[in-house]
């Protein structure tokens, strides 16, 4: 059976307000076996209908959470995400963490706010906190894909999935994690010491990572192949 995989939607102001997502995303969810459901931003009780008929959840990338979810006051840098988004992806995150075991995985600013839902904090801007670091994070501006190396630990499941300690990965961010929300382990960093995914030991599927899989679906295909594997799996069990 092909599993149900929700995908949160990122929002525009305009006018008028847009609802809108980079196709890799639920492209690189067909690619895997699953079927992608976009849900935009929706008030509680409708949730609570939805996510019983859900086997996955892929959080997107996207701007800046607001660092005052994590003690903090915003830097200069910070471009924040339309408060729409933040509020509903919050909400969708702690539900889902809190009272299911439906795997999760989450990409780039999805890695963040499954660690700021944690309790975790971020770099707000890695170029500021690590000012002598020589791995390009934030890629090159264009379309074009940028690469960098990441180091999985050899103990962790992303070692299991990508079969390999070091892959290179596409990069486009300017925050990580920095302190790890509760219950997560940090299983990948950049040659800087940079955390470049986290995952959970006490979930069925609960993994972040801070690169864009989805824009190199053949170099990453083992991921979202697990991913949709581990949503197919919970789908029966339900």
């Amino acid at each position: 059976m092909k599993p149900l995989i929700g995908i949160n939607l990122d929002i525009s102001a305009g006018p008028p307000v847009q609802a809108k997502i980079r196709a890799t995303y639920y492209e690189s969810v067909l690619a895997a076996g699953g079927i992608p459901l976009l849900i935009p931003p929706m008030p509680d009780d409708v949730l609570e209908v939805l996510m019983p008929k859900l086997g996955g959840l892929l959080l997107i990338g996207g701007l800046d959470y607001c660092p005052t979810l994590y003690g903090e006051e915003p830097c200069e840098t910070v471009q924040l995400t339309h408060p729409e988004r933040q509020d509903f992806d919050i909400r969708l995150v702690q539900r889902t963490i809190k009272d299911m075991d439906i795997p999760i995985l989450g990409i780039c600013a999805g890695c963040q706010v499954l660690n700021i839902s944690l309790g975790g904090s971020l770099i707000q801007d890695i170029s500021k906190e690590h000012p002598t670091s020589e791995v390009n994070h934030v890629g090159n501006g264009s379309t074009t894909i940028c690469k960098h190396t990441v180091e999985i630990d050899p103990a962790s499941r992303l070692a299991k999935i990508y079969k390999k300690r070091t892959v290179d990965v596409p990069t486009r961010h300017h925050q990580a994690v920095k302190n790890i929300g509760r219950g997560l382990v940090a299983v990948a960093r950049a040659e800087d010491g940079v955390i470049e995914a986290v995952e959970s030991p006490n979930h069925r599927f609960l993994m972040g990572v801070q690169w864009h899989p989805e824009r190199d679906f053949e170099g990453n295909e083992p991921l979202f192949r697990e991913f949709v594997s581990q949503s197919a799996a919970f789908t029966k069990a339900i």
